[in-house]
Formats: structure tokens, C-alpha cells, sequence
């Protein structure tokens, strides 16, 4: 069993606490916040609690910190754990700059620590199913893939929270769900190459943008094809078209609280076939997932380089929905 601290209870740290509550691999420990309110949630949870994430780190009997941090604390507070011989989970995205990311890998590699991602929606039984099938050339070349992930949770938010500021959560679409489309293109498709981007704000006075669409081209040739909304019902569609047939993952609910996902195949000369996955808790399997990598189970499998792949893209977006023009990545 590892225990672990969770660094920052507002509302993805307590959906993650709640989603970890049963675990058999990571037990919760210590509560981190600096609001009152945010430990009062951990301590209803039966946390120990502090204001101090430095108290995380001097705890001995803590194997793993959980960060739901904004997104400009991860690089420092990453460093500091790995040089305190603690192993990170890092809510997405792990960083909005390759240098600050550069700064967090070297030092989780130079501690010798497991690094955690939230990208949660790689191990979803559809997309894990349709990554197999493409990787044994089912659909032939993997070609292109269309991506939307949109929600309007945000709207419920106070101006002046950090999600919708420009400069905590630079093009808020992306940060906030879009981010997720580019880790499945990288895992996917490889190295991406170059980028545009367009980032609008239509129904919305987010700072940070409400409408955002991007075209993501990878070195092997093939392309994503994204686009994020932050003011629209929700809506999850992933599909991935090949030399040789297609496969469409449909979401039916939010990932916060899963229903399940439609999932439509097509093969070359054959008819369609629809089926249904049932509802999985795809937030405690990630985390699950890298407890075990601490105990010698098995690979945690997202890899730095893929991680790092993700921030150079974030990065290269961000520039490019700024510039309006194509940009490397």
C-alpha cells in the first residue's frame, strides 16, 4: 500500500479523492491546501491536514504526493518532491512550457522517482481497445484523427478563478480538455511536428478563451484534427480513420462521472458494428496504475518522453493560437 499526500482539494482533488476512496494499491494520507475549505475536505475524508506543502515532503511514512495544483506550481513542486525522494502523480498539464517541463522530468530522472500523469482518458477500455486494434494494422495505415472534448462546467465558475485566467491557465480550452486529445494524438501518432491553432472567445468574457480549434501535424504524416469549447453541453468524440477502415468512440456522459461509451468500427467491404462500453472508472485506474509502477508491477504506461511531447505541443498551441501562424513544435 503507498501513501500518499494530495496536494490541492479544490474540485478535481476532491473528485480524485473520492474516486481513490477503496483503493487496494494507494491510501490517502495527508490533505494539502492552503483555503480552509479545501482541508476541511480532506478532513471529512478522515486526512490528516496542513496548509504547508512542505510538510508533505517531510513526512517519512509518504511514499507519493498527488499534485491538483495550478498548472504554474507543477515544475517547481515536482522538483521538490522528486529531491525529497517522493514519487509525483501530476494533474494535466504537467507543464505549459518545455523548459519547465525539461526542469521537472531531469529532476524526477536524476532522483530516480515514478512520475504520474492525468491523462486519465488513455485508460478507458474503448480507447485502450482501439489503440490494439490500429497498432495490429485492423484499420491498415492510421491516417488522421478528429477529436472534440467540450464541456460548459466552467460557467459555473467566478470570474477570478484561476481556470479562467490567461496567464495560470494559458488558452483555457486547451488547458482545460483539449490537452487530453493531444496526449491520445501523441500516443497515437508519435513526435508531433507543427501546429495552428485559433483560439477565439465567442459566448464567453473568459480570459482565456472559450472556442478553440487546432490542426496538430506529426512527423510520421498523419494529423489531429482538434477542437475544445468550453461554453457548449458536453460532448466527447474521438474517432480515428485508417487506409483501411475507421473506429469512433462516442462519450455519453462527462469522465467525471462515466456512462459508458458508444464505439462504432468500420472495416473495408464490411457492414458497421456498434457496440457498448459499459461505464469504468478510468480516474482510479490511472492512479492504480501508478502506485503499482511504485511497487515493481508494472511499467506505469505514459512515458516521460511521451509527457514531454505533450508540453512542447501545449507550448507550440499556445504560440500559435497568440501568432496565428504554423508552428513547430
Amino acid at each position: 500500500m503507498i501513501n500518499a499526500a494530495i496536494v490541492g482539494l479544490g474540485w478535481w482533488g476532491r473528485t480524485i479523492l473520492r474516486e481513490m476512496a477503496g483503493s487496494e494499491h494507494l491510501r490517502f494520507v495527508l490533505g494539502v491546501d492552503p483555503d480552509e475549505a479545501g482541508r476541511g475536505a480532506a478532513a471529512a475524508s478522515g486526512l490528516a491536514v496542513s496548509s504547508h506543502f512542505e510538510d508533505a515532503l517531510a513526512r517519512d511514512d509518504i511514499d507519493a504526493v498527488v499534485l491538483c495544483t495550478p498548472h504554474r506550481f507543477h515544475a517547481g513542486q515536482i522538483a521538490a518532491a522528486a529531491a525529497a525522494g517522493k514519487h509525483v502523480f501530476c494533474e494535466k498539464p504537467l507543464c505549459t512550457t518545455a523548459a519547465e517541463a525539461d526542469r521537472a522530468i531531469a529532476a524526477v530522472r536524476a532522483a530516480g522517482v515514478q512520475l504520474g500523469i492525468g491523462h486519465e482518458r488513455r485508460f478507458e477500455p474503448a480507447v485502450i481497445d482501439m489503440r490494439r486494434r490500429f497498432a495490429a494494422g485492423e484499420f491498415g495505415t492510421a491516417l488522421l484523427l478528429e477529436g472534440n472534448f467540450s464541456q460548459d462546467k466552467f460557467l459555473a465558475l467566478p470570474p477570478d478563478n484561476w481556470r479562467l485566467s490567461a496567464t495560470e491557465a494559458p488558452v483555457g480550452p486547451l488547458s482545460a480538455t483539449g490537452i487530453h486529445l493531444v496526449d491520445l494524438s501523441v500516443a497515437l501518432f508519435g513526435r508531433p511536428a507543427e501546429v495552428w491553432a485559433r483560439l477565439s472567445t465567442r459566448a464567453t468574457r473568459f480570459a482565456n478563451g472559450d472556442t478553440l480549434a487546432i490542426t496538430l501535424a506529426f512527423e510520421s504524416g498523419a494529423t489531429a484534427l482538434i477542437t475544445a469549447i468550453l461554453t457548449t453541453p458536453f460532448v466527447g468524440r474521438l474517432a480515428v480513420y485508417g487506409s483501411e477502415g475507421w473506429m469512433e468512440i462516442r462519450d455519453r456522459a462527462h469522465p467525471e462521472s462515466p456512462a459508458g461509451w458508444d464505439v462504432t468500427s468500420v472495416r473495408r467491404g464490411e457492414a458497421p458494428v456498434t457496440t457498448f462500453a459499459p461505464p469504468y472508472g478510468n480516474v482510479h485506474a490511472n492512479i492504480e496504475s501508478f502506485a503499482r509502477a511504485l511497487a515493481g508491477e508494472a511499467p506505469y504506461p505514459v512515458s516521460l518522453d511521451e509527457m514531454l511531447a505533450n508540453v512542447r505541443a501545449f507550448e507550440a498551441i499556445t504560440r500559435s493560437a497568440a501568432s496565428g501562424r504554423i508552428e513547430a513544435v
